[in-house]
């Protein structure tokens, strides 16, 4: 087994090649990291109303 295996030659799961499954891997990861992102980027954003509920919320969370 000196020679290395081709990874367009060798099948997996599903009938596709080796070298198929790897792009659309690559492909999957990067959809999802890009989704993430615009996760990440609305729920950080707060408008001035539920900032200033939380303030409130917070302030009074104190008081007992």
């Amino acid at each position: 087994m000196t020679d290395r295996l081709d990874p367009d030659q060798l099948k997996g799961p599903g009938g596709l090649t080796l070298r198929q499954i790897h792009e659309q891997t690559k492909k999957s990861v990067a959809r999802d990291r890009a989704y993430a992102k615009t996760q990440n980027a609305l729920a950080a954003k707060e408008n001035r109303w539920q900032r200033f509920v939380r303030f409130v919320w917070d302030k009074n969370r104190g008081r007992g």
